[in-house]
């Protein structure tokens, strides 16, 4: 299955809401590009509602990632492979990302789910670059995790 997201290109701030909430111009955007916007793609995943599948939590962890949530990437990412140092703040400088592309979602058992994806960041002024990933999770009490990525 070949999705293509829309890109982010906007900012990491999200936009308050209007009074009319039915406008397409009040939805802020989702950082991995769902056009639903953030409210109906990533936002419900980083305030604790478990992932239906690893192609959401990936989506959402990439959102993690570029909103600076920490919290919740290591909250996501199984135990047996979590590092154990602070991620974001070891990446000098920063990365901007870009925007995403998931090239696959294979489902192996009711269990177990590889996730293909590029995310295209740019490392200050420098050039962007694209991180191509085929990604393993895991689901364990009804919770998919992040496993680790080739």
């Amino acid at each position: 299955m070949k999705r293509r997201a829309a890109k982010f290109t906007g900012s990491t701030s999200l936009p308050a809401r209007t009074a009319d909430p039915k406008s397409a111009a009040t939805v802020p955007p989702c950082p991995c590009g769902h056009p639903g916007g953030y409210a109906c793609c990533c936002e419900p995943l980083h305030a604790g509602a478990a992932a239906a599948t690893a192609e959401a939590l990936m989506r959402s962890r990439y959102s993690a990632y570029v909103l600076g949530s920490e919290d919740y990437l290591l909250a996501t990412w199984h135990p047996s492979t979590r590092p154990d140092a602070s991620l974001l703040a070891a990446q000098h400088p920063a990365p901007t990302w870009l925007g995403l592309d998931v090239r696959a979602h294979r489902i192996i058992d009711d269990d177990h789910a590889i996730v293909e994806f590029v995310a295209r960041y740019r490392l200050g002024g420098g050039p962007a670059r694209r991180l191509h990933e085929t990604s393993r999770f895991v689901r364990e009490t009804q919770r998919w995790y992040y496993v680790d990525g080739d």
